[in-house]
């Protein structure tokens, strides 16, 4: 069994936790809970993993490699973060994390006591909710430390404004 939540306890308050991707899930998902975070005065903890380089062999191009990712995954926290703050009043906690995503999503709720719901979004294809859904709501949703909120693909932004 996982750590305690605390969220509810006298100096901590709920968090969101959304997995940023560059996908168009993911934008569903932040905005679920930018909306969500500030109506029940939440915060939001915006989560980017960058996977492992397979260029192990040569180091120098191993470390420009994670140089490269490490800008990358910063750019791309900055452009979500850019978009909590014109939809909500939160100013969303970043967190750059290097690994396999399902692993270190389970960390970092684990190590932050305070991440009470992680939200997701289904893609709206027909391939299916996407792989983050599919690897987390189904193997791990028995096991997983909190609630998995997934936000239909079908939902415009007015619709997931509303459900916020």
């Amino acid at each position: 069994m996982g750590k305690k939540r605390r969220s509810t306890e006298e100096g901590h308050r709920r968090k969101f936790l959304v997995v940023i991707d560059d996908t168009p899930e993911c934008t569903r998902a932040l905005l679920y809970a930018a909306r969500r975070a500030e109506r029940t005065k939440g915060g939001l903890v915006l989560l980017y993993v960058i996977v492992p380089s397979e260029f192990t062999q040569w180091v120098g191009v191993e470390n420009i490699m994670r140089a490269e990712a490490m800008e990358e995954a910063e750019s791309s926290l900055g452009r979500f973060a850019d978009m909590v703050r014109t939809w909500s009043s939160i100013e969303p906690q970043q967190v750059i994390r290097e690994g396999v995503r399902a692993d270190e999503i389970v960390k970092l709720i684990e190590e932050d006591e305070d991440i009470a719901v992680l939200v997701l979004a289904a893609g709206a294809d027909k391939e299916g909710p996407g792989p983050l859904v599919t690897a987390l709501a189904g193997k791990a949703s028995g096991t997983f430390p909190v609630p998995i909120t997934i936000v239909p693909g079908s939902l415009d932004e007015e619709s997931i404004s509303a459900l916020a």
